[in-house]
Parts: C-alpha cells; structure tokens; sequence
C-alpha cells in the first residue's frame, strides 16, 4: 500500500450472481422456515445452516431430544419433514461479496405461491431473522400466520442461545411441533 492510499480504498472484490438452495418441503410441511439466503459455507456445502457456529440445528435437537440429529444432510432433511418442519429462503438468487445479509443486492424473490399445492397441511412461515422477515408481505399471501424468529446466525451474536432457543420452543408449540 502506497503512503496516501487508506485501507477503505482497496479495490473491492466483485459481487457474483448466486443461486440458493431447493426447497426442503413435502405434504407432511406444517412450518416452513424461511432464510434469507444461504451464507457462503452452505452455498459451499449445498446445504441450509452449514456453518458450524449456526445455531440452527443445535436449536432443533435440543427441542427434539428423542429424535437424535442425524449426522448426514439428506437424513437431516428427512428428520425435519418428519417433525414438520420446512426449510427455504425468501431469496431465490441474489449478487453478494460474503455471507452477510447487509452484502445482499439485486435479490430475486423466491415462488411462495408454488407451495401451496407442495405443502397442504402448512400452517405457518416462520422467518429466520429480520432480513427475510421484510417479504412478511409476500409470504402472508399464502394466508397463514407469519412469524418473525430471532435469526439462528452466528451475525445474530446480540441474542444467546437459550433466548433463540425460547423464541423458537415457543412458535413451534404454537404449531405443535413439540
């Protein structure tokens, strides 16, 4: 770095166009909890709530303690639809340079209304952090109840994990999903 050049001036590293995940649902959907788009470790992994510090899967095992959390993404996915529970992201793609929701631009918005006919029996979205709570709007059309639950994401350091865990006991009893 020359002697007039400061830190903020380095050439930023471009923003790419991602695509997310599929969605995890099935008839057996009652709640769909929906991201806002996955962080660079899941994109990596092709997996939701890959990086190790989410509390996500913590979260559900210590909610569903008679059920152990399978080592194994695709019988997570199963574990997940047997309980329930649904997983997907308001953002179909979007550019970002990162993992963190404040990098997101250009966003396109996921299909709600395809879920519908996936998934009879949903009772309620369940939005995982503030980012994607704002398409409360979007997801309300399905007509179920919306709900905002504290983001599971390590960026979320503002919340322990026994408030996380609180919030999201207390919406999933709502739904009898423990």
């Amino acid at each position: 770095m020359t002697e007039n050049a400061s830190p903020t001036s380095a050439p930023q590293p471009a923003a790419q166009r991602l695509t997310g995940l599929p969605p995890v649902v099935s008839e057996r959907t009652v709640v769909l909890v929906l991201g806002s788009f996955p962080g660079a470790a899941s994109l990596r992994a092709g997996q939701y709530y890959a990086h190790p510090q989410n509390h996500f899967w913590r979260i559900l095992q210590t909610l569903w303690p008679q059920h152990p959390l399978p080592e194994h993404y695709g019988q997570r996915c199963e574990w997940l639809l047997a309980r329930g529970l649904g997983l997907w992201d308001v953002y179909a793609s979007c550019e970002r340079v990162g993992s963190l929701d404040t990098h997101i631009r250009n966003a396109q918005v996921n299909d709600f209304a395809s879920l519908r006919a996936r998934c009879p029996r949903l009772a309620a979205i369940a939005h995982n952090g503030g980012e994607s709570f704002r398409h409360e709007r979007s997801t309300a059309l399905l007509g179920v109840p919306v709900h905002r639950l504290p983001s599971t994401s390590p960026a979320n350091a503002s919340w322990s994990f026994e408030r996380k865990l609180t919030a999201w006991a207390q919406l999933l009893a709502r739904h009898g999903l423990v």
